[in-house]
Formats: C-alpha cells, sequence, structure tokens
C-alpha cells in the first residue's frame, strides 16, 4: 500500500514473481466512472471506492479459497480501506511504501499514459492514515532490497521459507 508513484505495482509484480504468487493491481478494477473522474482530476470519494474496495476483497477471497497466494497493488490510503479489504482475511500482511512528496511527484511526473496525473499526489498525501500494523518500506530503497527484506520479516522470520 502506499500513495500513488510509490512503487506499488513495480514491488508486487516483483514479489509475487519471485514468490510464485498471483498479482493483482488494484488500478485494473476501477470502473470506467472512477478512471475518468481521477483522469479529470478530482479525487474519488469514499462512496466511489466503496464498490472498488467490495471487488478487491472478492479477489483477494476468491484467490486464497483456491489455495493460492495474492499479491495486491492496491492504495489503500485509510484505515478503514484496510480494514474492508482484509475483512476475514487473517493470513494477509501489509507492506507500506512510504516516500517523500518530491520523489513520488518526480516519479509521476516521467510516468505516461497513466491517468493518475502527478498534480492529484496532495489529495493522496491528504487522504493517507499510515497503518499501524504494516512492514514500512523506504520508497526510494533499491527493488532487490525491497524484496530481501520482505523475505526476511515475512518468511525467513516465521521459516516459512527454506
Amino acid at each position: 500500500m502506499g500513495v500513488s508513484g510509490s512503487g506499488k505495482s513495480t514491488l508486487g509484480q516483483a514479489l509475487a514473481q519471485k514468490l510464485g504468487w498471483e498479482f493483482f493491481d488494484a488500478d485494473d478494477f476501477h470502473s470506467a466512472e472512477n478512471i475518468a473522474k481521477m483522469a479529470a482530476g478530482m479525487p474519488l470519494t469514499d462512496s466511489d471506492r466503496m464498490p472498488w474496495l467490495v471487488a478487491l476483497h472478492e479477489r483477494l477471497l476468491s484467490t486464497l479459497q483456491a489455495d493460492r497466494h495474492p499479491v495486491l497493488a492496491c492504495s489503500a490510503l485509510k484505515e478503514n480501506y484496510r480494514a474492508q479489504l482484509l475483512a476475514g482475511v487473517d493470513a494477509i500482511g501489509i507492506i507500506y511504501l512510504k516516500g517523500n512528496y518530491d520523489l513520488l511527484w518526480s516519479r509521476m511526473s516521467a510516468r505516461h499514459g497513466h491517468y493518475m496525473k502527478a498534480e492529484m499526489l496532495q489529495s493522496q498525501f491528504d487522504t493517507l492514515e499510515e497503518p499501524d500494523n504494516a512492514l514500512v518500506l523506504d520508497a526510494s530503497m533499491p527493488l532487490q532490497d525491497m524484496l530481501a527484506t520482505i523475505v526476511e520479516k515475512y518468511f525467513l522470520s516465521k521459516r516459512l521459507l527454506k
């Protein structure tokens, strides 16, 4: 989780590949209406997000029920969004990619073809409720260092990977 430009999709894809798990990008679950709204520079409201959160929660549950492991890249900016996503799900940890405004602005300004423009970044920071129960990673860390930290904190310490 984290604001736009923090590297959620890049890290999520790399983590899923490393673990042989399924990757889902929450951006792919937005309605056409929500995408149009964000592309026009308007932040989403909680009511805009509700069907999106429901769809993401259902995908997490169905993946777990099929005895597969999901990796979801999702902003999940508020505690109640995270609670909705993880309702009834015990086996998922949260990784928070924390970055400073200038770094994330530069990343967002450099990407092309994404509906979420850099001008929307401040609204993400304004909405953000930092999690208390997450592994916090600096968004400026090299990807390989992030992966090593995740494996160490979530797997090696719990002896889930050999």
